[in-house]
């Protein structure tokens, strides 16, 4: 079966659950091809928690759910080593961290130490503790949540940490009629119930490995960095993309097209992600936020004073 037909089967088990989020579901499938993670910014009920649950099942993973509280300590994440009295050892008992698909939710809740103790999870995809590091289970994917809207109580993840994440996005409410729809289906059996694996972990490592080949031409490459570049130098930027941010938006490149069904990178893949990948790498002046200017509407600014490249690529 071909890889794009693969991921059709898992964005439409998605959809079964997630109604009128398709863009949603294949960018969260971009990032778990490119052993990267989201962060999902978004009011609370808009089917958060249902979609990180809806990909889980569809892939066949474990999946665990971490509620971030300001009490929350690193051990809750990561793990802690228990005393057994009958054998005299210490056994290590695995936090909810050690799962293929992670729901962090309520991010910014917990205190910085916490949330490092994740972030240093997501970059190594392993955990110290008493000294052994341990890796977690392939895939490792985690989902992030924090609510865009109350910030009292809370602890914002500083620009180092955002960097982490492949993708920022947001769900937004559902139209009308999609609403409508969302209550005749939780009207009986919840959808989320029913749903079966359409894809094995082994078929979902494959397609990991797989992305890695999809062919990125050095026109792309040039045309990436010249828009991580050109945020470095806006008047509006304090902090433009770090190279770490170039990598990330080729990457994601790479797996979007081969969700397209192409073996290679094109402009409109990188000008599609680039508000995705760049939009929390982007620290703005106090006069950016003054004109009511966004980091994606800069994104997208840049975008459209660049010049795309046009060469065609070989074997197309």
């Amino acid at each position: 079966m071909k890889a794009t037909e693969q991921l059709g089967k898992v964005i439409g088990n998605i959809e079964k659950v997630i109604i009128g989020k398709r863009e949603i579901a294949e960018l969260s499938l971009v990032a778990l091809l490119s052993h990267g993670h989201v962060l999902l910014e978004d009011v609370p009920g808009v089917g958060k928690t249902m979609l990180v649950r809806a990909l889980a099942k569809s892939v066949g993973a474990d999946f665990k759910r971490i509620q971030f509280t300001p009490d929350l300590l690193p051990s809750d994440v990561v793990g802690v080593s228990i005393y057994n009295p009958k054998d005299m050892q210490f056994h290590f008992r695995p936090g909810p961290i050690m799962g293929n698909i992670v729901l962090a939710d309520e991010i910014n809740r917990t205190s910085p130490k916490t949330q490092s103790a994740l972030l240093e999870a997501m970059e190594e995809a392993s955990v110290t503790t008493d000294g052994v590091t341990m890796q977690i289970p392939k895939p490792f994917f985690v989902m992030a949540t924090q609510n865009p809207i109350e910030y009292e109580g809370t602890y914002p993840l500083p620009e180092a940490q955002l960097d982490r994440f492949l993708l920022r996005v947001k769900m937004g409410y559902p139209t009308r009629e999609e609403e409508i729809e969302v209550l005749t289906r939780s009207q009986s059996i919840p959808p989320i119930e029913e749903l079966e694996s359409v894809l094995t972990l082994e078929e979902l490592l494959k397609l990991q490995e797989e992305v890695r080949t999809i062919r990125v031409d050095d026109t792309i490459r040039t045309y990436i960095v010249e828009l991580a570049t050109q945020t470095r130098r806006d008047p509006y930027v304090y902090l433009g993309v770090s190279p770490r941010g170039s990598i990330a938006l080729m990457k994601a490149a790479q797996a979007y097209a081969m969700l397209k069904g192409r073996d290679y990178v094109t402009p409109d893949d990188v000008q599609y992600l680039a508000k995705f990948v760049f939009g929390h790498r982007i620290m703005l002046r106090s006069e950016a936020r003054y004109d009511g200017i966004t980091a994606e509407e800069l994104t997208e600014r840049i975008i459209a004073k660049t010049r795309v490249p046009v060469q065609r690529l070989v074997n197309q």
